[in-house]
């Protein structure tokens, strides 16, 4: 499929933490589904964006951290890239980082007059960490942001302590549903012990305007 005729638009956007141990080899096979999907045959070939005023993908070694702000053309067989990278990411990130993926549909045009159709625009938060915890915690940082910002329109930061408490139950629910869920299967602990619980709740990803 030509670039050209893409139906979508693909800007990648976050940075991650990575491991003091993590060198430039682990991380272009971590980021191989994104630069092999670009049509590239490494990393460094496939790090510019497709808009020359954005950084691309970036490595800083010394800081052992990796930027991304990145467009690719492409179609929705995209997101399968995308699982595969935060699959490989979480093996090397240091601590839970948040990834902004949103889709622009290129054949969309606001400005076009008797437009009868709607955007097919979309947006999806990815979530990278070295353990569920790490990442639960990214997650939970970031709605109790979007929740304070909004209610602060209402009412003064002082005020909202126990909408900030309850959020953090509800996420200290979730992750002991998660541990609980991962005890079913593992041998017994002890003699006569067993294992049990139930899986954590889902959940949809929040989607938000980049």
């Amino acid at each position: 499929m030509s670039s050209y005729n893409a139906p979508f638009e693909i800007h990648v956007h976050g940075q991650v933490q990575l491991r003091a141990d993590a060198g430039f080899d682990q991380i272009q096979e971590a980021l191989k589904p994104l630069w092999t999907y670009a049509g590239a045959r490494s990393l460094a070939d496939g790090a510019a964006s497709a808009y020359e005023e954005e950084p691309g993908i970036k490595f800083d070694a010394q800081e052992h951290l990796l930027q991304m702000c990145w467009t690719v053309r492409g179609d929705e067989d995209f997101r399968q890239s995308l699982d595969e990278m935060c699959m490989s990411l979480n093996e090397l990130a240091e601590q839970g980082a948040a990834i902004e993926v949103t889709f622009y549909d290129t054949d969309f045009d606001e400005d076009e007059e008797g437009q009868s159709t709607e955007s097919r625009d979309d947006f999806v938060m990815l979530f990278v960490g070295p353990t569920p915890a790490a990442i639960m915690q990214v997650q939970r940082d970031l709605l109790v942001q979007d929740v304070i910002n909004m209610m602060e329109r209402h009412f003064d930061g002082a005020e909202l302590g126990g909408v900030v408490t309850e959020i953090d139950k509800l996420f200290s629910q979730r992750f002991d549903a998660l541990v609980n869920s991962l005890e079913i299967g593992k041998p017994p602990r002890g003699s006569g012990g067993s294992g049990s619980g139930h899986g954590g709740g889902g959940g949809r990803r929040p989607r938000h305007l980049h």
